[in-house]
């Protein structure tokens, strides 16, 4: 709590006000006392004040009007009402117009300190909490969602275009390819960002827990329900729900799932009664769903709920010019978090991070740039300091690639391919990757026919 809060007092009467004043006073607080609402709402239009304490009836101007005033001149103070024991009626009124408590008279010292310390700490949480959510709202632009291909342009302009919209989403994406990070984006760009973001991984909960997860449940309602508890349903009133890993949840629940997204409304287990709930769902899956509809593991008719506007996230394989603007990231990411300098890395590693399938996709990515950060001792991250699996990994690819039948040259060929699209054509780059120099490089490309390769990437 702020010793130094600004605190405006209202009170036509001059023993009250001065008592007040010396008593707030003496906790440090920087007071400006008033005897008439006219005088204190000028105050209020020339600085600014976290609490105004004013009296309900006085000349002038009343308790009531001056509240409308306030929020209208400073919408951010909070204004605590006095009043007689027989105004408590107006009183109440006026915390329905937006004060934030009143206290009846007479009140002991003690009591109104207290009133105006919890008024402080929740305006000082309330702060904080504003604080963090802008925080989190940066952290979840667009412009932090990392890649310069084509393919993601293309997710990058869906995203914008949803994340204003009520549709439902279903993001289709590989493990690791950034599908809660989507989520999160189109949630904080999107009217529901001072809302909640609550997630949840169908597949990590047991089919058993999972819809006391989601629809909560009454007291006693199973074995070892010994309270009652709100679903995340409930618990992202107003914001969105992400359920990750859609495709694991049990056809049961798929129906009641079904029955949310039709009714808008939800039913805790071991209640007969539904509850309205204002959601957004935002839905994940690393599965074929379609494939699943046509087993019979997946309902067709959720499909068409979840489905009203799909995004589909490549794989890191399918978008390797983006891998250098990745590296980049994650080198400023954990060289701040080592509190040093932003190590480089050198062309021959850049090379190995290119030429490699990345499973994992952008998590595995981020994963080996933490790690090389953390066992390297030079400026500049060198192929030692990558992982070892991740060395014996591009062996086996490049053995595999041979034992396909690849000639040297083809495999040469296809890694220069790689390169230039990598470097979006760039032959100076390309050329400094690859280690070779640059007449090299231009006899290989004219040798194998990439000008036309180049052309498109420039």
């Amino acid at each position: 709590m702020e010793n130094n809060a600004r605190i405006l007092i209202i009170e036509d009467d001059e023993k009250m006000l001065n008592l007040l004043t010396k008593v707030l006073e003496k906790e440090r607080f920087a007071v400006t006392p008033c005897l008439n609402g006219k005088d204190g709402l000028k105050k209020l239009e020339e600085n600014s004040f976290d609490i105004a304490i004013t009296d309900l009836r006085m000349p002038r101007m009343s308790g009531m009007e001056l509240l409308k005033a306030v929020k209208r001149v400073s919408p951010d103070t909070y204004v605590i009402i006095m009043t007689a024991f027989g105004s408590i009626d107006s009183a109440v009124e006026s915390i329905k117009k937006g004060a934030y408590n009143y206290i009846a008279k007479p009140f002991k010292m003690d009591e109104m300190l207290m009133v105006v310390k919890r008024a402080l700490e929740e305006k000082k949480l309330r702060k904080e909490v504003a604080s963090l959510r802008r925080e989190v709202g940066r952290k979840y632009q667009f412009s932090n969602i990392i890649g310069k291909s084509k393919v993601m342009q293309e997710v990058f302009d869906l995203i914008k275009r949803v994340s204003d919209s009520r549709s439902t989403v279903l993001i289709y994406g590989k493990s690791g390819t950034g599908k809660e990070l989507v989520a999160k984006a189109i949630h904080y760009n999107s009217p529901r960002k001072n809302f909640p973001f609550v997630a949840i991984n169908c597949s990590a909960i047991p089919d058993t827990l999972l819809e006391s997860e989601l629809f909560g449940h009454t007291k006693g309602a199973f074995t070892g329900a010994i309270s009652s508890k709100k679903g995340l349903f409930e618990e992202a009133e107003g914001g969105t729900l992400f359920l990750d890993e859609i495709g694991d949840v049990s056809l049961s629940t798929q129906v009641k799932l079904l029955r949310v997204l039709q009714e808008r409304e939800i039913k805790r287990l071991g209640m007969t009664e539904s509850t309205k709930i204002d959601i957004r769902l935002i839905t994940a899956t690393n599965q074929i769903l379609q494939e699943k509809v046509i087993k019979g593991e997946f309902r067709e008719d959720l499909l068409y709920r979840l489905n009203v506007v799909p995004i589909v996230l490549p794989e890191l394989k399918d978008r390797i010019e983006d891998i250098p603007l990745l590296v980049e990231h994650f080198l400023k990411k954990y060289s701040n978090q080592e509190k040093g300098i932003p190590k480089g890395i050198t062309n021959k590693t850049m090379s190995l991070l290119l030429d490699y399938e990345w499973p994992g996709n952008v998590r595995e990515l981020e994963n080996v740039i933490e790690g090389a950060i953390a066992l390297g001792r030079n400026e500049e991250i060198l192929p030692e300091d990558l992982y070892p699996h991740f060395a014996k990994t591009k062996i086996n690819l490049q053995q595999n690639e041979a034992a396909e039948g690849m000639s040297l040259a083809k495999i040469e060929l296809k890694h220069i391919t790689k390169i230039l699209r990598a470097t979006n054509g760039n032959r100076l780059e390309a050329a400094a990757i690859l280690g070779i120099d640059r007449r090299t490089l231009y006899r290989k490309i004219k040798d194998n026919k990439l000008d036309l390769l180049i052309n498109d990437l420039i």
